[in-house]
């Protein structure tokens, strides 16, 4: 199923926020990109005055650099892990063949920050190409996004344990909504699962359709190890393992202490409420104003987490502009080759 040809013509500055992200011409792109800065540069700011100024600037005197190209490993590590989670929850049930360099396309543009709609738009699209039907799509593409939070919040919790069990100057709230929230959401989420056809009925059950549906490809993946379930959750995991470690190389960078693992993990969980791939242009602004405070939260100076944050987002935000745009626009020349069986 291939996109039809457009044809090539100037539009209005307002069609940027109805197009089709393969629509937008290379001005769309670059303001949208603009906007995106704009956002990310206020968020910080309005935190670093909230940390004060004066306390910013002294973490700037003596910063431990050498950190910083380490960060690289994590990020490309990262989208990695991304693309091997993809692919295996594209081949649930209706086997969705997606070639690697169309794949690795895919995931790059989704992570671009001049995605208005946010990553999952291209994902959804992309299938859609691929001839996966409409609703089918989407449900793959909210399979996708519950996979990313149950392996994250199966991470938070976990280091959330170890965090009480360890004394840590964490705050209590933050470490206790993990380790209680995650099992007792764990729980709903199966029971929810387990009693989809009756959840389903009515008119209240149309809405809730699309979010169990979204669960039961999860619990279909957990239930076929072997098919998809390893290396879904192992491409997951890799990929949130990515993030973090680029997190605390930024935070050693600007601490001059070695980050505390499983403070980091909870820090960043809570401060990625939404991920960059379900937020607008990846989270511009909405990741600068919250993650610093969540970090905070763990035990780490506000101060010193504005600068963090400030240089993780430029190998989670600003780094990966270059590859999205060269894969939107190869997404753009190539029309889809994969299939579904």
């Amino acid at each position: 199923m291939t996109r039809p040809a457009r044809a090539h013509r100037r539009r209005g500055p307002l069609h940027v926020l109805r197009a089709h992200h393969l629509e937008s011409e290379p001005r769309h792109l670059a303001m949208l990109t603009l906007a995106a800065g704009a956002l990310a540069l206020i968020g910080a700011i309005a935190v670093a005055w909230v940390a004060g100024f004066g306390a910013v600037a002294t973490h700037l005197r003596h910063p431990q650099y050498y950190w910083l190209p380490f960060a690289l490993i994590g990020a490309f590590v990262a989208h990695v892990g991304y693309v091997f989670a993809y692919r295996e929850v594209a081949q649930v049930d209706r086997g969705v063949r997606i070639g690697t360099l169309r794949l690795g396309a895919i995931v790059a543009a989704g992570f671009g920050m001049f995605i208005l709609r946010g990553g999952f738009a291209v994902d959804l699209e992309a299938l859609q190409e691929l001839g996966v039907p409409p609703e089918e799509a989407r449900v793959r593409v909210l399979g996708l996004g519950s996979l990313e939070y149950a392996v994250l919040a199966a991470g938070a919790c976990a280091c959330a344990i170890l965090l009480l069990l360890g004394g840590s100057p964490a705050q209590r709230a933050v470490t206790l909504s993990w380790t209680i929230g995650v099992p007792a959401g764990t729980v709903l989420a199966v029971i929810a699962v387990r009693f989809r056809a009756f959840l389903c009925r009515g008119r209240v059950g149309k809405l809730l359709r699309p979010a169990l549906d979204a669960l039961l490809v999860v619990w279909k993946i957990v239930s076929a190890p072997r098919r998809h379930g390893a290396k879904a959750f192992t491409g997951m995991a890799i990929y949130w393992a990515g993030e973090v470690f680029v997190l605390w190389t930024c935070l050693a960078a600007f601490t001059h202490v070695t980050p505390s693992v499983d403070a980091v993990v909870v820090g960043y969980a809570t401060g990625y409420a939404l991920t960059r791939r379900t937020l607008p242009l990846a989270g511009a602004g909405a990741v600068e104003a919250l993650l610093p405070f969540a970090l905070h939260w763990v035990g780490y100076g506000l101060a010193a987490a504005v600068l963090a944050v400030f240089a993780y987002r430029i190998f989670n935000l600003w780094l990966p502009v270059g590859p999205a745009i060269a894969a939107l626009f190869a997404l753009r020349r190539r029309p889809a080759s994969g299939v579904s069986a």
